[in-house]
């Protein structure tokens, strides 16, 4: 029916991310049917709660489909008759990722992408699920998964248990110094192998991140203000919109990308067209998960890797805004850049260097 480390993490997600109470209501999506013995550990938890869980099962390939064919009547029709208002009565959402193929829309055109973000995503999940319900959302492991990750299947599957159980408490305490620095910051400077890029945050909100929105976690967050990135940054290998990207860096000048190249540059071209506030900054974070140590082309692990950094392309979180409404979203990571908190160096590559933030490094939790 379902594992026994399915059922651990069932419990996690739903008492400890979703924070669920008697009678309430969750939404629980599984697109990719490899993930089946997960959702069934969610709805016997949930039922042993006392919780309505409300069921959606999607297959990947007709998600692509609809995607392909979809437009803008089409994706407000599906936002208003059908899941807008199932969304508004949600007081939870629990997303399992489980396609087998990462590239499965990597054919999908620029127009069919953006009419379902601009129609659909945005509206059901980037400003009702994100902004009024206890989201979580998580992968699921697979053969393909641990193909991306370069690991036998059943040494990732170990790895991925690993991640998403972490004491999340634990590393709650460990960033609290760092929200502590990061609050009184006003520019923050990032310098590395194909990296000189600073930015002020300055009076920006920050976001601790620790199980409750996103399994596997561990990330701290906030938005930088628009107009202030100036700089260049190289980026790790990367996949939006189901197209991969071996490298991407960026020129940036007043806050916006005025070069740019990729592995893919076409893509990339098309993605950074695809509005105003596409070529600039929605979020930057701190990665800060101590089992996450390389990228495997999969955003929800890649950008909380421990001495990692994202510097978001796109549309900004409410909870920490900066001004950017963009229909797209891309966390982009950087890895092992040094530090620079109002030119004091507070991490080293990977490591942190001063003695408050030390506990945020592997050897210390765990």
């Amino acid at each position: 029916m379902y594992t026994s480390q399915d059922a651990q993490l069932a419990k996690k997600i739903l008492h400890f991310s979703c924070e669920l109470e008697e009678g309430q209501n969750v939404l629980l999506q599984l697109v990719g049917l490899n993930g089946v013995g997960l959702l069934r550990a969610l709805v016997k938890e949930a039922r042993e709660m006392n919780v309505n869980p409300f069921v959606q099962i999607e297959d990947t390939e007709i998600r692509r489909m609809l995607i392909e064919n979809g437009d803008k009547k089409f994706w407000e029709k599906q936002a208003q008759t059908d899941q807008l208002p199932l969304m508004k009565q949600m007081d939870a959402f629990v997303g399992i990722r489980a396609s087998q193929n990462i590239y499965e829309q990597a054919d999908v055109s620029k127009k069919a992408n953006k009419d379902y973000s601009d129609y659909f995503l945005k509206p059901v999940h980037l400003e009702e699920r994100v902004n009024n319900t206890n989201w979580v959302v998580l992968r699921y492991p697979s053969e393909a998964f641990a193909m991306n990750a370069k690991m036998p299947t059943e040494k990732f599957r170990e790895f991925y248990y690993k991640a998403c159980l972490l004491d999340y408490s634990q590393l709650h305490e460990a960033m609290k110094p760092l929200e502590e620095r990061l609050r009184k910051t006003d520019i923050i400077q990032l310098k590395g192998e194909g990296t000189d890029i600073q930015f002020s945050v300055k009076d920006q909100n920050w976001i601790t991140c620790f199980g409750k929105r996103n399994i596997p976690d561990g990330e701290l967050f906030s938005s930088p203000i628009l107009s202030s990135v100036e700089g260049h940054i190289s980026y790790a290998p990367s996949v939006y919109q189901g197209k991969p990207f071996e490298f991407v860096k960026l020129e940036v000048r007043d806050g916006v990308v005025v070069d740019f190249d990729s592995s893919n540059n076409d893509a990339l071209e098309e993605i950074l067209d695809t509005d105003a506030g596409a070529r600039q900054f929605g979020e930057f974070s701190f990665g800060l998960n101590p089992i996450i140590k390389e990228p495997m082309y999969d955003i929800l692990f890649d950008e909380k890797i421990y001495g990692s950094n994202h510097l978001t392309l796109g549309k900004d979180y409410e909870e920490a805004p900066n001004g950017n409404d963009s229909s797209i979203h891309w966390d982009l990571v950087c890895i092992g850049a040094d530090v620079y908190l109002d030119g004091e160096k507070i991490r080293e590559g990977r490591k942190f260097v001063t003695e408050d933030l030390q506990g945020l490094n592997p050897e210390n939790l765990v």
